[in-house]
């Protein structure tokens, strides 16, 4: 297999630093870059240049169109026969590559995902958010916990897809976010299998405040209707969790002023868990307590965007462009 690692980057020229660092010190160096900046004002083109005698790497400029189809961009202009997709605010280990290798010749799969995590260097809100998105006890790791148990839908932060797929596919789709698990299920359909890729993992900088984060995972909560609405039969009662959480908290709060104060002692025993939990593995209790807030800012999000989308999308069977039109890129 030949590897071309595709990242399309919008006014971030120090992300894609941080990122081709990372890519110049891997140990496994048999692979091509593709870098596609996306109508960005902050371009990154001097940044790129500056690596040009350290890695096989190419760079274009086109206009904003969104980052799946940057992305599609990239892997037509692309040489190699396996893409590997990049966030360009990721940081790689120096074996990622390598990593990679070894799981394909071990398990070949035409689409993978693999994980994120937080590097020490990390500010505190990027590691509280990170738990967020990633641990078992929240919306992300419940997600994620039940795609282990059946098909895995890779993200396209961390992900690998064969140029067969990606041809037969057509690539990513113009919804963002959710183009990573609408490409999933079309190509599942197309008889594609996908899996995920423990031992592959980045570290995602997620360079986003708490305002962004909570914009962010409220477009989640929005998109995931939307593919219920397209892919039925791959609709799951998980991508219910965080709607149903978010209203038996207001029932709870309902009963706590009629005096019964049982179903809020759960959510408070919950929030101590996440608190414990991340406190743990962040090694800081503020973190923990950051934690808890994006905890929080999740679920309300996500619930909030959730239960809007399933009313105008699956209830009152509204278009999706028309009710969310931005969460539809389209090509300029």
């Amino acid at each position: 297999m030949s590897y071309s690692i595709i990242v399309p980057v919008y006014n971030r020229p120090n992300e894609i630093q941080e990122l081709l660092e990372s890519l110049a010190v891997q140990t496994r160096k048999t692979f091509e870059v593709v870098i596609v900046e996306d109508g960005s004002v902050e371009k990154s083109d001097r940044v790129v240049e500056t690596f040009s005698d350290q890695l096989n790497i190419s760079y274009y400029f086109k206009p904003n169109s969104g980052p799946g189809d940057s992305r599609n961009y990239g892997m037509m202009q692309a040489k190699g026969n396996y893409f590997l997709i990049l966030d360009s605010d990721c940081i790689l280990p120096a074996d990622y590559m390598a990593q990679v290798q070894q799981a394909l010749e071990n398990e070949y799969v035409d689409c993978f995902g693999g994980i994120d995590a937080a590097l020490d260097s990390f500010s505190d809100v990027q590691k509280a958010i990170n738990f967020a998105m990633t641990s078992v006890l929240t919306t992300g790791g419940v997600r994620g916990a039940s795609e282990k148990l059946g098909k895995f839908q890779p993200r396209s932060f961390n992900m690998g897809i064969s140029k067969k797929a990606f041809e037969a596919s057509g690539g990513f789709s113009e919804i963002h976010p959710g183009e990573d698990p609408d490409l999933s299920i079309r190509l599942w359909k197309l008889g594609f299998e996908t899996r995920l890729f423990q031992n592959v993992s980045v570290y995602h900088k997620r360079r986003i405040d708490w305002g962004k984060f909570k914009l962010q995972v409220s477009k989640f909560g929005k998109v995931r209707p939307i593919l219920n609405k397209w892919y039925p039969e791959y609709a799951k009662i998980t991508y219910f969790f965080p709607a149903v959480f978010l209203i038996g908290f207001l029932v709870a709060f309902l009963f706590l002023l009629l005096g019964i104060p049982y179903l809020l002692d759960l959510y408070l025993v919950y929030f101590i868990v996440c608190l414990v939990a991340s406190s743990v593995q962040n090694r800081s209790f503020y973190i923990g307590l950051l934690s808890v807030w994006a905890v929080a800012i999740q679920f309300y999000g996500y619930g909030t965007g959730f239960i809007r989308s399933f009313w105008l999308i699956q209830i009152t069977n509204k278009n999706p462009r028309d009710v969310f039109p931005n969460l539809f890129f389209r090509k300029k």
